[in-house]
C-alpha cells in the first residue's frame, strides 16, 4: 500500500484500472437495473414501491462506506503520513455526501406512501442526516483552511470523531424503537428477502460499490493534477520574485 503513497506510482496503475472499472460499472447497472426494474417482482404490501429499495439501500451501504473509507484513510494519514491518504479522503467526501442526500432523498419517496409522511424523527433517519451534515462539514473544513497541511490534520480529527455516528446507525433499530425494519440482508440465520428481491439487490450494491471506486480514481487524479498546478504556479511565482529585483538593478 505504501509503494503508492507516491503520485507518480498511483496516476499509471490508475491509468491502467479506470477503464476496466468503469466498464465493470456500466456492465454491473446495466444487469442491475434489468433485474431491479423488469425481472424482479412486485412486494405482496408494496407493490412496485419495493424497488425504490434497489436504489435506496445501495445508496446507504454506500454512504456508510464512504464514511468508513474517509476514516480509515484519516488515521493513515495522521499515523504514518501517507501522501496520498489525505487526498483519498478528501476525495472520497463529496460521493459520500451524493450518496447519503441519495438515500435520504430515495427514503423520503418511499416513506411518503409507507409511512404517510415524507419524513420522521426516528433515530436511523435522524443519524444519517447526521452522517450529511458531517460530509459537509468535512468539505467545509478543507475549504476554510487555507494551509493545506493544517486542513487535512483538522479534517482528519472530525472524520475520526465522526465515525462515532457509523455504529450508532447500524444499531439505532435494535437500541430504540424506530419506524425502520431491522436488518433483512446481513443478519443470523441468513437473508430475510427472497432470492427475487435479494440477487437484484446484491448486484445493485456491487454495482454502486465499482461507481464508487471509478468516481473515487478519477477524483484522486484530478486532485494530483490540482496540486500539480498549484505547485506549478508557485514555482513561477517564486522565479518572477527572484528575477525582478535582477532586472531592476540591470
Amino acid at each position: 500500500m505504501f509503494g503508492y503513497a507516491n503520485p507518480e506510482r498511483f496516476w499509471r496503475l490508475s491509468s491502467l484500472l479506470m477503464p476496466w472499472v468503469w466498464g465493470a460499472t456500466a456492465i454491473l447497472f446495466a444487469i442491475g437495473l434489468y433485474a431491479a426494474l423488469v425481472a424482479s417482482p412486485d412486494d405482496y404490501q408494496q407493490g412496485a414501491t419495493v424497488r425504490i429499495m434497489y436504489v435506496h439501500v445501495p445508496a446507504m451501504w454506500m454512504s456508510l462506506g464512504a464514511y468508513a473509507f474517509i476514516a480509515v484513510a484519516s488515521f493513515v494519514s495522521l499515523i504514518w503520513r501517507h501522501v496520498l491518504a489525505d487526498v483519498a479522503a478528501k476525495a472520497a467526501a463529496p460521493i459520500g455526501a451524493t450518496f447519503t442526500a441519495l438515500g435520504l432523498l430515495t427514503g423520503s419517496i418511499w416513506g411518503k406512501p409507507m409511512w404517510g409522511a415524507w419524513w420522521a424523527w426516528d433515530a436511523r433517519l435522524t443519524s444519517v442526516l447526521v452522517l450529511f451534515f458531517l460530509y459537509l462539514g468535512y468539505m467545509a473544513m478543507w475549504a476554510a483552511i487555507e494551509d493545506r497541511t493544517r486542513a487535512a490534520r483538522a479534517a482528519a480529527i472530525l472524520a475520526l470523531v465522526g465515525a462515532i455516528n457509523l455504529p450508532i446507525i447500524r444499531f439505532s433499530v435494535e437500541w430504540w424503537n424506530t419506524l425502520h425494519q431491522g436488518a433483512s440482508v446481513l443478519r443470523a440465520g441468513g437473508s430475510a428477502l427472497h432470492a427475487s428481491f435479494l440477487y437484484p439487490l446484491l448486484i445493485m450494491g456491487l454495482a454502486y460499490l465499482f461507481l464508487f471506486g471509478a468516481l473515487l480514481l478519477v477524483r484522486i487524479r484530478t486532485e494530483i493534477l490540482s496540486q500539480r498546478v498549484l505547485a506549478d504556479q508557485r514555482r513561477r511565482a517564486a522565479n518572477e520574485q527572484l528575477t525582478s529585483p535582477i532586472e531592476s538593478e540591470a
